[in-house]
């Protein structure tokens, strides 16, 4: 059984200055190498059902002797989890009309290999070598409008439907998984996080946190900040080093 011995993590989440419920979730099992963050579809009923599932659906999944049987084994379980959530879930709760779904990053380690998973727009930070880098992409309209270079990044962070995701899991018929497989090195820090918390920090206060040493001191630092801040969305952190 593969485990993440020389992997450290502190995870954390809190429903902001301005929600009443939080629809956030997070995973933490260092041992087995795996960490995710989902963000329940905010405005839509049952967002926070839609994030509980992902987590426990995938702490329950049984850990494989092979890194590639383990990746596959989380795609598998959320494409399931999309067909459930779009599915039999909306037309029991009677909400044809309405969407239960959430955002979805997940990272799973073996000794030097790593891949990230993710459907939305919560992110996949690393920090290496005093740089920080976004290892995932946003599935949101803002990214779309960028990559088709219909706006520039500041014309379209101030698009008012610019938040809108294209994609989560339960929010279409088919899901579309996105995976980045990459090495890790030793001092590389990890971070998966909401938008509630990116949103309201700098890419320069992002680096100052994850340079701390451990996981719980940077974590610490993350939610300082951005509860200094607005706060208006839940905000969930998991940082990850080795």
């Amino acid at each position: 059984m593969p485990l993440a011995g020389h992997w450290r993590s502190a995870a954390r989440t809190h429903a902001g200055k301005v929600r009443e419920r939080n629809e956030d979730a997070y995973l933490e099992c260092p041992e087995q190498g795996l960490w995710v963050v989902a963000d329940g579809m905010g405005g839509h009923q049952g967002g926070d059902i839609a994030s509980q599932m992902i987590v426990a659906s995938l702490a329950e999944l049984p850990v494989q002797e092979h890194f590639d049987d383990r990746l596959i084994g989380i795609r598998q379980c959320l494409h399931w989890l999309n067909r459930r959530l779009g599915q039999e879930l909306t037309v029991n709760a009677g909400r044809q009309d309405n969407i239960i779904g959430s955002t979805v990053v997940a990272l799973l380690v073996e000794e030097d290999r790593a891949a990230c998973v993710w459907a939305g727009d919560s992110r996949c930070y690393l920090w290496r070598g005093q740089r920080l880098y976004q290892l995932s992409r946003d599935h949101s309209l803002q990214q779309q409008m960028i990559d088709e270079r219909q706006m520039n990044a500041r014309q379209a962070r101030a698009h008012p439907g610019g938040h809108a995701l294209t994609r989560a899991v339960g929010a279409a018929e088919q899901l579309t998984l996105e995976v980045l497989e990459f090495e890790v090195f030793p001092g590389d820090a990890l971070l998966l996080c909401s938008d509630g918390l990116y949103q309201g920090l700098s890419s320069d206060a992002l680096s100052r946190a994850l340079s701390l040493g451990l996981p719980a001191m940077a974590l610490k630092r993350l939610f300082d900040d951005a509860l200094r801040g607005p706060a208006r969305d839940n905000l969930t952190a998991v940082v990850i080093r080795r």
